[in-house]
């Protein structure tokens, strides 16, 4: 079974090696290379390095749309298109292009945390467990029948980032049984129960804003979830009367017995910075201000001694 790979995203790599070493893999389709940093170097996806050293052909179209890029995709003639973080609503010609379907990988238990922040939206919104969900695509957003699912329990410490590579690590557990049963005809479809559906959109750096009116285990959440993207911030007046932004990382610890005006510093010392919320307190252990490097409290107090006068904009 000729099989096609889309995707992108650092969290396929994991399940496109696997491929590479237990199917017969043929291509890979990924976004063209981009320009990265501040010297703007195009730069390519580093699931395209590895399909190269292992020989497998790289397609990367600007859009397949585009009539050229569809005959690119027909000439790799795949049996099977499996799809994981490409980047790219797909269409419904490709979608029915490969004889033996279409199906992608999703990092969440369907049909809860359908879109791009699934990994996210699970932390923040206190789930007990995810997982990852392999289904038939379609064209809604994630609403195919699903074949197979994963899941692992969720214990309050993770960060999007350590959930993301946790989820990558476990998707070849589970795609690779599911392409057998598609090759022997035995692969199962469950409709998704819509009554159930919720929605993840894409994150930008500005939802990463915290509003301090919000109970501190809510914030406490959303700053684990949001590590390393998009980060969470908070604004604040300096002693030129300027607007600051200052980011806060995961390391904190929820205080749930202390109370003041949403943003207020209640105390700064060497355990931490303990910022009031709608309900209870954070205990902030490393920020970063603006145009500055990542620190830790004592450090931030030594360049500003009247940290206890600041507040936080909610």
């Amino acid at each position: 079974m000729r099989i096609v790979f889309m995707g992108t995203g650092d969290i396929a790599i994991p399940a496109f090696r696997s491929l590479i070493r237990h199917t017969d893999l043929v291509g890979l389709v990924t976004q063209p290379d981009r320009p990265v940093g501040r010297h703007q170097i195009l730069t390519a996806p580093p699931i395209k390095n590895i399909a190269r050293e292992a020989g497998i052909t790289v397609f990367q179209p600007a859009s397949l749309k585009a009539p050229e890029s569809l005959a690119g995709l027909r000439r790799l003639n795949p049996d099977l298109i499996v799809v994981m973080a490409y980047g790219q609503i797909l269409s419904q010609e490709v979608i029915d292009m490969a004889p033996m379907g279409c199906i992608n990988a999703h990092a969440s238990l369907l049909p809860r945390h359908r879109g791009a922040a699934c990994i996210q939206s699970a932390i923040k919104s206190g789930d007990s467990h995810t997982g990852v969900t392999i289904m038939h695509i379609v064209k809604k957003l994630d609403a195919g029948d699903i074949i197979a699912q994963i899941s692992m329990p969720l214990d309050g410490t993770e960060t999007g980032g350590s959930l993301h590579d946790k989820l990558a690590q476990m998707t070849p557990d589970i795609l690779l049984p599911v392409i057998h049963s598609i090759e022997k005809g035995t692969a199962a479809r469950v409709r998704q129960q819509e009554i159930l559906a919720t929605y993840a959109p894409k994150l930008l750096r500005a939802d990463g804003k915290i509003d301090w009116t919000v109970p501190a285990e809510e914030i406490g959440r959303m700053i684990r979830a949001y590590d390393p993207w998009p980060g969470t911030f908070t604004n604040y007046w300096n002693r030129k009367g300027r607007i600051r932004n200052m980011k806060i990382f995961p390391g904190f610890t929820i205080v749930p017995e202390v109370s003041g005006k949403p943003g207020q510093v209640l105390s700064a010392g060497e355990q931490g910075l303990l910022i009031a919320c709608g309900e209870g307190g954070l205990l902030v252990t490393d920020v970063q201000l603006e145009g500055s490097t990542r620190m830790n409290i004592a450090q931030l107090i030594a360049g500003h001694p009247n940290l206890k006068d600041i507040h936080f904009d909610v």
